[in-house]
This record gives structure tokens, sequence and C-alpha cells, in this order.
């Protein structure tokens, strides 16, 4: 029996966001998705895990329902995380596959363990961040999941949300910590 890895990718056509409300643009959700098909399909390798999971769209009324795109693109990224482990392990063996994921979550843990208040840098006062109690309580999880092995799913990682603050914590480097969180769950699971 074969199977057709492609099946895991979403496909082009979601529900439409309620009347009124704003959406992902069709086109531009359509367009990433066809470049992501093409790349998986071994036609086009410019997409990769990473790149679904940092996908972005314009809002518009009347686009695409946003929890019905990121559902499809959460699959996404694990289908393209899967098939990266498995070349990866393929011509470098598992040993390293597995020493890279543990090393780049003792990299994390370090910076997670840190005081509260300190993780991450700051933006100026005058500016907003991220809620830095908020943040503090996501690192305080994570950490304990490589720390003591507690429990933390993927997608509560890709779901973290966030209130902003002034002076908070800085967005773009939560933001990738978060995403080398994920990129390490998907590595080990």
């Amino acid at each position: 029996m074969t199977t057709d890895k492609t099946a895991d990718a979403p496909a082009a056509s979601f529900p439409r966001a309620a009347r009124g409300a704003r959406g992902y643009d069709p086109a531009s959700v359509e367009g990433f998705l066809a470049r992501a098909r093409a790349s998986f399909d071994g036609t086009d390798p410019s997409v990769g895990s990473v790149d679904v999971r940092q996908a972005s769209f314009p809002l518009v009324r009347g686009g695409f329902d946003i929890r019905v795109v990121d559902g499809a693109l959460a699959r996404l990224e694990d289908a393209f995380a899967q098939r990266e482990r498995e070349e990866s392990i393929a011509s470098d063996g598992a040993d390293t596959w597995i020493e890279n994921a543990r090393e780049e979550a003792r990299e994390l843990l370090a910076r997670l363990s840190r005081p509260a208040g300190s993780r991450f840098r700051r933006v100026p006062w005058f500016h907003s961040g991220y809620a830095v109690a908020e943040v503090d309580i996501v690192a305080d999880r994570v950490a304990r999941y490589f720390s003591d092995g507690e429990y933390v799913g993927v997608d509560q990682v890709r779901q973290a949300a966030f209130h902003t603050q002034r002076g908070g914590y800085r967005e773009d480097q939560v933001d990738a910590v978060l995403d080398a969180v994920v990129r390490v769950i998907l590595a080990v699971r």
C-alpha cells in the first residue's frame, strides 16, 4: 500500500470569515499553499517547516476563516517537520539529529530559566511589547517541559498570545524563542 504524503497538505479552499469579519486574504493564502505544495512535492524547495510556521497573511473583510487556516497550517508544518526529520536522519543519522535537538533545548532552557522579568530584552518604556508577566508564565511552563518533562503541547506554544504593555518584552525575541521551542518539540516527537 502506498501513501500520498501530500494528503497531509491542506486544500486551498477554506470557509470564509463571518459576515463583516476580517479573515486572511484568499489570494495570499492560496499562493502560499501552492508554493508549499510544490515544495512538499519536491518541485520547489523554497518552503520548509519554518516558512509554514512564520507564514502571515493580510487581513481582509470576507477573507478565509483565520482559525481554520491556522489549523491547516499547523498540520502542514507537522508534515514538513516530519519530512525534514526523516531526511536529516537519513543523511546524518539519528544520533546527530537527537544531539542537535538536545543542544537547542539546552540553549532554550538557559534563556527561559533566567529570572522572571529578565528573560528577554525590553522595548523602551514609551513603546509597547509583550506583557512581561504573561510571557514569563509561558516561559516557566516551557522551562519545566525541558527540565522536568512536564507536558506542553506544540499547539499550546503555537497559540500562545500575549497582551501588550509599555516597556514589555521585545516581540521579535519572544516570537523567535517560541518558534525554536516548536521546532524542538516537533523534532523529538
